[in-house]
Protein backbone atom coordinates (compact mmCIF):
# COMPACT_ATOMS: atom_id res chain seq x y z
CA UNK A 1 0.00 0.00 0.00
CA UNK A 2 1.13 3.93 -1.04
CA UNK A 3 1.17 5.31 2.49
CA UNK A 4 -0.27 9.04 1.82
CA UNK A 5 -0.79 11.94 4.71
CA UNK A 6 -4.53 10.87 4.89
CA UNK A 7 -3.96 6.84 5.79
CA UNK A 8 -6.56 6.41 8.60
CA UNK A 9 -5.31 5.44 11.94
CA UNK A 10 -7.89 4.13 14.79
CA UNK A 11 -7.28 4.24 18.12
CA UNK A 12 -8.95 2.31 21.12
CA UNK A 13 -8.01 4.54 24.00
CA UNK A 14 -9.27 6.73 27.08
CA UNK A 15 -10.46 9.87 25.15
CA UNK A 16 -10.34 11.41 28.66
CA UNK A 17 -6.33 10.83 29.33
CA UNK A 18 -4.06 13.52 29.24
CA UNK A 19 -1.44 10.74 27.14
CA UNK A 20 -4.07 9.64 24.74
CA UNK A 21 -4.98 13.34 23.91
CA UNK A 22 -1.10 14.40 23.47
CA UNK A 23 0.09 10.66 21.33
CA UNK A 24 -3.47 11.86 19.18
CA UNK A 25 -2.80 15.13 18.95
CA UNK A 26 1.30 14.25 17.80
CA UNK A 27 0.16 11.98 15.20
CA UNK A 28 -2.81 14.58 13.52
CA UNK A 29 0.42 17.00 13.40
CA UNK A 30 1.92 14.32 11.40
CA UNK A 31 -0.62 14.19 8.48
CA UNK A 32 -2.89 10.80 9.76
CA UNK A 33 -6.40 11.28 9.99
CA UNK A 34 -7.19 9.89 13.16
CA UNK A 35 -10.23 8.24 15.07
CA UNK A 36 -10.43 7.24 18.84
CA UNK A 37 -12.98 4.78 20.20
CA UNK A 38 -13.70 5.45 23.63
CA UNK A 39 -16.08 4.16 26.56
CA UNK A 40 -16.51 8.32 27.15
CA UNK A 41 -16.89 10.82 24.98
CA UNK A 42 -14.06 13.73 24.98
CA UNK A 43 -12.81 16.22 22.56
CA UNK A 44 -9.42 15.80 21.03
CA UNK A 45 -8.33 18.70 18.67
CA UNK A 46 -7.95 17.47 15.11
CA UNK A 47 -9.34 13.67 15.92
CA UNK A 48 -12.64 12.29 15.31
CA UNK A 49 -13.74 10.54 18.65
CA UNK A 50 -16.45 7.98 18.70
CA UNK A 51 -18.05 7.21 22.41
CA UNK A 52 -19.27 4.10 22.72
CA UNK A 53 -20.76 4.86 26.55
CA UNK A 54 -20.01 1.50 28.00
CA UNK A 55 -20.78 0.91 31.66
CA UNK A 56 -18.45 0.12 34.24
CA UNK A 57 -17.06 -3.30 35.07
CA UNK A 58 -15.80 -6.09 33.40
CA UNK A 59 -18.40 -7.59 31.56
CA UNK A 60 -19.32 -4.57 29.61
CA UNK A 61 -16.03 -4.44 27.92
CA UNK A 62 -16.82 -8.19 26.68
CA UNK A 63 -20.49 -7.30 25.61
CA UNK A 64 -19.32 -4.46 23.42
CA UNK A 65 -16.76 -6.78 21.02
CA UNK A 66 -19.52 -7.18 18.56
CA UNK A 67 -20.04 -3.06 18.53
CA UNK A 68 -16.45 -2.62 18.23
CA UNK A 69 -15.99 -5.03 15.18
CA UNK A 70 -19.22 -3.63 13.50
CA UNK A 71 -16.91 -0.21 14.12
CA UNK A 72 -14.07 -1.16 12.61
CA UNK A 73 -15.90 -2.48 9.55
CA UNK A 74 -17.56 0.79 9.08
CA UNK A 75 -14.71 2.79 9.23
CA UNK A 76 -11.92 0.73 7.31
CA UNK A 77 -8.87 2.39 9.13
CA UNK A 78 -5.49 1.59 7.72
CA UNK A 79 -4.15 0.78 11.07
CA UNK A 80 -5.96 -0.12 14.50
CA UNK A 81 -3.89 0.86 17.75
CA UNK A 82 -5.32 -0.32 21.13
CA UNK A 83 -3.88 1.79 23.86
CA UNK A 84 -3.56 -0.19 27.72
CA UNK A 85 -3.51 -3.87 26.65
CA UNK A 86 -5.97 -5.33 29.13
CA UNK A 87 -8.90 -2.97 28.51
CA UNK A 88 -8.64 -1.17 25.09
CA UNK A 89 -6.15 -3.25 23.89
CA UNK A 90 -8.25 -6.29 24.03
CA UNK A 91 -11.25 -4.19 21.81
CA UNK A 92 -9.07 -3.87 19.09
CA UNK A 93 -7.46 -6.96 18.89
CA UNK A 94 -10.82 -8.53 19.08
CA UNK A 95 -11.82 -5.78 15.73
CA UNK A 96 -8.44 -5.53 13.87
CA UNK A 97 -9.80 -8.06 11.35
CA UNK A 98 -6.42 -8.65 9.42
CA UNK A 99 -5.61 -4.89 9.41
CA UNK A 100 -2.40 -4.01 11.00
CA UNK A 101 -2.38 -4.07 14.76
CA UNK A 102 -0.25 -2.01 17.38
CA UNK A 103 -0.69 -2.36 20.89
CA UNK A 104 0.72 -0.09 23.65
CA UNK A 105 1.65 -1.15 27.20
CA UNK A 106 0.44 1.51 30.11
CA UNK A 107 1.53 -0.36 33.33
CA UNK A 108 -0.46 -1.69 35.64
CA UNK A 109 -2.04 -3.38 32.45
CA UNK A 110 1.10 -5.87 32.22
CA UNK A 111 2.20 -5.64 35.58
CA UNK A 112 -0.68 -5.84 37.92
CA UNK A 113 -3.79 -6.96 36.19
CA UNK A 114 -2.66 -9.94 34.56
CA UNK A 115 -1.89 -11.47 38.24
CA UNK A 116 -5.09 -11.01 39.46
CA UNK A 117 -6.50 -13.95 38.01
CA UNK A 118 -5.74 -16.81 35.76
CA UNK A 119 -8.19 -15.68 33.26
CA UNK A 120 -6.38 -11.76 33.07
CA UNK A 121 -3.42 -14.03 32.24
CA UNK A 122 -4.50 -15.62 29.46
CA UNK A 123 -6.74 -13.02 27.67
CA UNK A 124 -3.67 -10.55 28.18
CA UNK A 125 -1.51 -13.50 26.19
CA UNK A 126 -4.37 -13.67 23.86
CA UNK A 127 -4.40 -10.32 22.97
CA UNK A 128 -0.30 -9.37 22.64
CA UNK A 129 -0.05 -12.27 20.61
CA UNK A 130 -2.37 -10.54 18.12
CA UNK A 131 -0.25 -7.22 17.79
CA UNK A 132 1.68 -6.59 14.72
CA UNK A 133 3.87 -4.33 17.13
CA UNK A 134 3.97 -3.76 20.72
CA UNK A 135 5.31 -1.15 22.60
CA UNK A 136 5.77 0.39 25.84
CA UNK A 137 7.66 2.87 27.76
CA UNK A 138 10.22 1.10 30.35
CA UNK A 139 12.29 -1.89 29.91
CA UNK A 140 10.89 -3.76 32.80
CA UNK A 141 7.60 -4.09 30.96
CA UNK A 142 9.35 -4.66 27.44
CA UNK A 143 10.61 -7.57 29.58
CA UNK A 144 7.41 -8.45 31.04
CA UNK A 145 5.63 -8.80 27.79
CA UNK A 146 8.21 -11.02 26.31
CA UNK A 147 7.41 -13.32 29.00
CA UNK A 148 3.93 -14.11 27.00
CA UNK A 149 6.08 -15.08 23.59
CA UNK A 150 4.20 -12.54 21.28
CA UNK A 151 5.35 -12.71 17.64
CA UNK A 152 5.09 -8.93 17.36
CA UNK A 153 8.53 -6.67 17.70
CA UNK A 154 8.09 -5.02 20.96
CA UNK A 155 9.39 -1.28 21.02
CA UNK A 156 10.47 1.13 24.00
CA UNK A 157 8.08 4.27 22.75
CA UNK A 158 8.53 6.78 25.66
CA UNK A 159 5.20 9.68 26.46
CA UNK A 160 7.98 12.03 26.68
CA UNK A 161 8.50 15.23 27.52
CA UNK A 162 8.00 18.54 26.13
CA UNK A 163 11.28 19.96 26.55
CA UNK A 164 10.84 23.29 25.22
CA UNK A 165 8.43 23.95 27.72
CA UNK A 166 10.11 22.09 30.74
CA UNK A 167 13.86 23.47 30.50
CA UNK A 168 16.11 24.97 33.34
CA UNK A 169 16.09 27.99 33.90
CA UNK A 170 17.62 30.11 36.71
CA UNK A 171 16.10 29.93 40.31
CA UNK A 172 15.47 31.38 43.18
CA UNK A 173 17.81 30.33 46.00
CA UNK A 174 15.50 30.75 48.81
CA UNK A 175 12.69 29.59 49.35
CA UNK A 176 13.41 25.77 48.61
CA UNK A 177 11.25 23.90 46.71
CA UNK A 178 10.09 20.41 46.31
CA UNK A 179 7.27 19.77 43.80
CA UNK A 180 5.63 16.54 43.55
CA UNK A 181 3.78 16.08 40.18
CA UNK A 182 1.78 12.80 40.61
CA UNK A 183 -1.83 12.37 41.61
CA UNK A 184 -3.49 12.11 45.18
CA UNK A 185 -4.60 8.69 45.64
CA UNK A 186 -2.64 5.68 47.37
CA UNK A 187 -0.40 4.64 44.25
CA UNK A 188 1.77 8.14 44.69
CA UNK A 189 2.15 7.54 48.35
CA UNK A 190 1.91 11.49 48.86
CA UNK A 191 1.13 10.71 52.27
CA UNK A 192 4.93 9.09 52.47
CA UNK A 193 5.85 12.43 51.46
CA UNK A 194 4.15 14.48 53.85
CA UNK A 195 5.76 12.42 56.35
CA UNK A 196 8.92 12.84 55.40
CA UNK A 197 9.24 16.34 55.39
CA UNK A 198 7.88 16.49 58.79
CA UNK A 199 10.72 14.10 59.93
CA UNK A 200 12.81 16.59 57.84
CA UNK A 201 11.87 19.75 59.89
CA UNK A 202 12.96 17.73 62.99
CA UNK A 203 16.34 16.85 61.61
CA UNK A 204 17.00 19.94 59.57
CA UNK A 205 14.86 22.83 60.88
CA UNK A 206 16.72 25.41 58.53
CA UNK A 207 15.85 23.78 55.44
CA UNK A 208 12.58 24.35 55.61
CA UNK A 209 11.67 23.42 52.04
CA UNK A 210 7.83 24.16 50.46
CA UNK A 211 6.12 21.78 48.65
CA UNK A 212 4.40 22.19 45.71
CA UNK A 213 1.56 19.18 44.93
CA UNK A 214 0.12 18.93 41.14
CA UNK A 215 -1.96 16.08 40.09
CA UNK A 216 -4.83 16.59 42.07
CA UNK A 217 -7.04 13.15 43.03
CA UNK A 218 -9.51 11.37 45.54
CA UNK A 219 -7.43 12.04 48.40
CA UNK A 220 -7.11 15.37 48.79
CA UNK A 221 -9.23 15.78 51.48
CA UNK A 222 -7.64 13.32 53.85
CA UNK A 223 -4.18 14.50 52.50
CA UNK A 224 -4.77 18.07 53.10
CA UNK A 225 -5.29 16.91 57.15
CA UNK A 226 -2.57 14.92 57.08
CA UNK A 227 -0.59 18.03 56.27
CA UNK A 228 -2.18 19.97 58.64
CA UNK A 229 -1.59 17.47 61.57
CA UNK A 230 1.99 17.56 60.91
CA UNK A 231 2.38 21.22 61.09
CA UNK A 232 2.88 21.43 57.46
CA UNK A 233 0.33 23.48 55.95
CA UNK A 234 1.56 26.73 55.76
CA UNK A 235 4.42 25.46 53.25
CA UNK A 236 2.24 23.37 51.36
CA UNK A 237 1.14 24.25 48.35
CA UNK A 238 -1.76 22.63 46.27
CA UNK A 239 -1.64 23.41 42.93
CA UNK A 240 -3.99 20.15 41.79
CA UNK A 241 -4.42 19.70 37.93
CA UNK A 242 -3.41 22.63 36.02
CA UNK A 243 -2.63 23.31 31.97
CA UNK A 244 0.97 21.86 30.97
CA UNK A 245 2.38 25.35 30.26
CA UNK A 246 1.40 26.28 34.00
CA UNK A 247 2.65 22.80 35.14
CA UNK A 248 5.82 23.81 33.33
CA UNK A 249 6.08 27.17 35.10
CA UNK A 250 5.96 25.51 38.75
CA UNK A 251 8.31 22.66 37.63
CA UNK A 252 10.72 25.08 36.11
CA UNK A 253 10.91 27.10 39.69
CA UNK A 254 11.63 24.19 42.26
CA UNK A 255 15.06 22.65 43.14
CA UNK A 256 14.18 19.25 43.43
CA UNK A 257 11.37 16.80 42.27
CA UNK A 258 10.29 13.97 44.16
CA UNK A 259 8.35 10.38 42.95
CA UNK A 260 7.85 7.44 45.32
CA UNK A 261 4.82 5.68 43.87
CA UNK A 262 4.77 1.99 44.85
CA UNK A 263 4.85 1.01 41.55
CA UNK A 264 5.39 2.49 37.81
CA UNK A 265 6.58 1.94 34.44
CA UNK A 266 8.80 5.44 32.66
CA UNK A 267 7.23 8.12 34.64
CA UNK A 268 6.21 11.08 32.21
CA UNK A 269 6.62 13.19 35.70
CA UNK A 270 9.64 12.36 36.33
CA UNK A 271 10.86 13.00 32.59
CA UNK A 272 9.31 16.39 32.80
CA UNK A 273 10.94 17.19 35.98
CA UNK A 274 14.41 15.93 34.82
CA UNK A 275 14.14 17.97 31.38
CA UNK A 276 13.56 21.22 33.23
CA UNK A 277 17.09 20.90 35.24
CA UNK A 278 15.75 19.44 38.93
CA UNK A 279 17.29 17.07 40.56
CA UNK A 280 15.03 13.59 41.50
CA UNK A 281 14.21 11.46 44.70
CA UNK A 282 12.59 8.66 43.21
CA UNK A 283 11.00 5.11 44.58
CA UNK A 284 13.19 2.08 44.16
CA UNK A 285 11.73 0.69 40.98
CA UNK A 286 12.83 -0.93 38.11
CA UNK A 287 11.79 1.76 35.32
CA UNK A 288 13.26 4.59 37.63
CA UNK A 289 16.27 2.83 37.66
CA UNK A 290 16.70 2.91 33.95
CA UNK A 291 17.12 6.95 34.23
CA UNK A 292 18.00 7.54 37.92
CA UNK A 293 21.33 6.98 39.43
CA UNK A 294 23.97 8.67 41.91
CA UNK A 295 24.93 11.49 38.91
CA UNK A 296 20.67 12.89 38.77
CA UNK A 297 19.48 11.84 42.06
CA UNK A 298 18.45 9.07 45.02
CA UNK A 299 16.72 6.45 45.06
CA UNK A 300 14.92 5.38 47.83
CA UNK A 301 13.08 2.26 49.48
CA UNK A 302 9.36 2.26 48.79
CA UNK A 303 7.39 3.44 51.01
CA UNK A 304 9.95 4.50 53.75
CA UNK A 305 9.07 7.92 55.42
CA UNK A 306 12.93 8.04 57.00
CA UNK A 307 14.88 7.23 54.10
CA UNK A 308 13.37 9.59 52.10
CA UNK A 309 13.42 12.40 54.66
CA UNK A 310 17.38 11.60 54.65
CA UNK A 311 17.85 11.70 51.01
CA UNK A 312 15.90 15.05 50.55
CA UNK A 313 18.26 16.37 53.60
CA UNK A 314 21.12 15.02 51.81
CA UNK A 315 20.01 17.27 48.40
CA UNK A 316 18.23 20.21 49.56
CA UNK A 317 21.68 20.59 51.85
CA UNK A 318 23.96 21.01 49.03
CA UNK A 319 23.06 23.14 46.45
CA UNK A 320 26.35 22.21 44.42
CA UNK A 321 24.76 18.82 43.99
CA UNK A 322 21.24 20.02 42.95
CA UNK A 323 22.68 21.85 40.57
CA UNK A 324 25.08 19.43 38.90
CA UNK A 325 22.54 16.90 38.95
CA UNK A 326 19.76 18.86 37.11
CA UNK A 327 22.21 19.28 34.41
CA UNK A 328 23.33 15.93 34.41
CA UNK A 329 19.58 15.23 34.07
CA UNK A 330 19.05 17.30 31.31
CA UNK A 331 21.55 16.13 29.21
CA UNK A 332 20.08 12.52 30.17
CA UNK A 333 16.65 13.56 28.29
CA UNK A 334 17.00 15.53 25.80
CA UNK A 335 16.96 14.75 22.66
CA UNK A 336 16.56 11.05 23.72
CA UNK A 337 13.12 11.13 25.72
CA UNK A 338 11.61 14.54 24.11
CA UNK A 339 8.27 14.00 22.80
CA UNK A 340 8.83 15.20 19.24
CA UNK A 341 11.64 12.68 19.27
CA UNK A 342 9.75 9.84 20.54
CA UNK A 343 6.23 10.70 18.07
CA UNK A 344 8.53 11.06 15.50
CA UNK A 345 9.93 7.28 15.65
CA UNK A 346 6.32 6.38 16.49
CA UNK A 347 5.19 7.65 12.48
CA UNK A 348 7.88 5.65 11.25
CA UNK A 349 7.11 2.86 13.13
CA UNK A 350 3.25 2.79 11.89
CA UNK A 351 4.12 4.14 8.15
CA UNK A 352 6.32 0.89 8.12
CA UNK A 353 3.12 -1.75 9.23
CA UNK A 354 1.36 0.20 6.02
CA UNK A 355 4.49 -0.89 3.43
Amino acid sequence: MTVSNLAHLLFFADAGSVHTRRWVGAMVERGWRCTVASRQAHEIPGAEVIALNTPDGRLPWFAAVPRVRALVRSLAPDLVHGHYVTSYGFWAACAAQGRPLVLSAWGSDILVTPRRSRLAHALTGWTLRRADLITADSQDMLDAIGAWRPRAPVRQILWGADTDKFRPQPRAVRPLRIVSLRNWEPLYQIDVLLRALALLDERAPGLAPELHLLGGGPDEAALRALGEGLGLSPRLHWHGRVPEDRLAEVVRQAHLSVSVPLSDATSVSVLESMAAGLAMVVSDLPANRQWIDDRGGRIVPVANAPALAQALQSLLGDPQALESMGRHNRQRVHPEAARATQMDRMDHLYRGLLR
